[in-house]
């Protein structure tokens, strides 16, 4: 397997100034899994070049399992138990820069397990999207081989997982943030303090006597786009104008999938700053169509051709 995703599969309620769903297919895995399978998709009659891994209630449609499939995403990480899949429901006031969370509920990501098939030990990439870094780390101790890993986080976790989090980042080559994150990660007030003691492992649990943090933090900062320190150097770049957002909900886990699924093929792609700009060109395109539905809706509206329009468009905004 080329690349490797571990994280949520849920059923949210979302709603937002311009649309709203309820049991809408979610969670970090779907839209970072259909995001990074379009970039990888396999020819006709070969098998999926990513694996997800994640675990699904007894609630969850074999409609819902097609679309993944359809996708392009091989689901034998996935496992099926139990109880309910993972629920999230959520309002987005006016701006769309926030979601407030109006109820979670783990169901059978609680006490979640992960076992992946054991021909995913080695994959290329290996992202552990937005879940519980216990999760995490069970996943990242079973996929030793890989040649670049990478983590998502929010919030919760920083808040109620923090040591487990500081392993986890330990463990990583990339980390990937909101500026809130780093900044309620570090105590920093200035973003690049804040990169600089992730990097350093003094923003991290033990400081930097327990060793230092990931070598490359990725900042996502909404509606100004991204800044990426990497060993290849800082890279900045502004987002997509979209002029119709309807639902923000998956932009970091689309934009994750699209980035780290461009790296795949690619040596030391962390120092090399060309085809790093070019993944982060990728995944900020793809995430512009994450906005513009409900759900996974837009990202699953995905074409060649438009795809490649609204890519050139961006290109010559940025002025490469």
């Amino acid at each position: 397997m080329e690349m490797v995703i571990v994280g949520t599969i849920s059923y949210d309620d979302i709603e937002t100034p311009f649309d709203k769903g309820s049991g809408v297919l979610g969670g970090s895995v779907p839209h970072s899994g259909i995001a990074s399978s379009f970039h990888l998709r396999p020819p006709p009659g070969h098998p999926p070049r990513v694996g997800i891994v994640s675990a699904v209630g007894e609630d969850f449609s074999t409609y819902h399992q097609m679309v993944l499939e359809d996708a392009g995403l091989n689901l034998a990480g996935v496992a099926l138990r139990e109880g309910e899949t993972f629920r999230w429901s959520a309002r987005y006031d006016e701006t769309m820069n926030e979601a407030e969370t109006i109820n979670t509920e783990l169901n059978v990501l609680g006490d979640f397990n992960p076992l992946l098939p054991e021909a995913w030990s080695g994959p290329e990439i290996l992202l552990c999207a937005n879940i519980s870094p216990r999760i995490q780390l069970k996943v990242l101790n079973q996929c030793l081989g890989s040649r670049i890993n990478a983590l998502d986080t929010s919030e919760i976790w920083i808040e109620n997982e923090f040591e487990n989090l500081s392993e986890a980042m330990r463990m990583v080559d990339v980390v990937i943030l909101t500026e809130r994150e780093a900044s309620l990660l570090s105590g920093e007030k200035v973003l690049t303090q804040s990169i600089a003691t992730i990097i350093s492992g003094d923003a991290l649990y033990g400081g930097s006597s327990a060793g230092p943090g990931p070598r490359s933090v990725i900042v996502k900062r909404g509606s100004s786009g991204v800044l990426a320190h990497l060993p290849c150097g800082t890279i900045a770049l502004p987002a997509y104008p979209v002029e119709n957002p309807i639902d923000p909900t998956g932009f970091g886990d689309t934009f994750a999938g699209a980035l780290f699924s461009s790296l795949v093929g690619h040596d030391s792609s962390l120092n090399d700053v060309e085809v790093m700009r070019k993944a982060l060109v990728h995944a900020t395109v793809t995430a512009s169509y994450c906005v513009e539905g409900i759900g996974t809706k837009g990202v699953r509206s995905l074409g060649r051709g438009k795809y490649h329009a609204r890519a050139d468009r961006y290109r010559r905004i940025v002025g490469i």
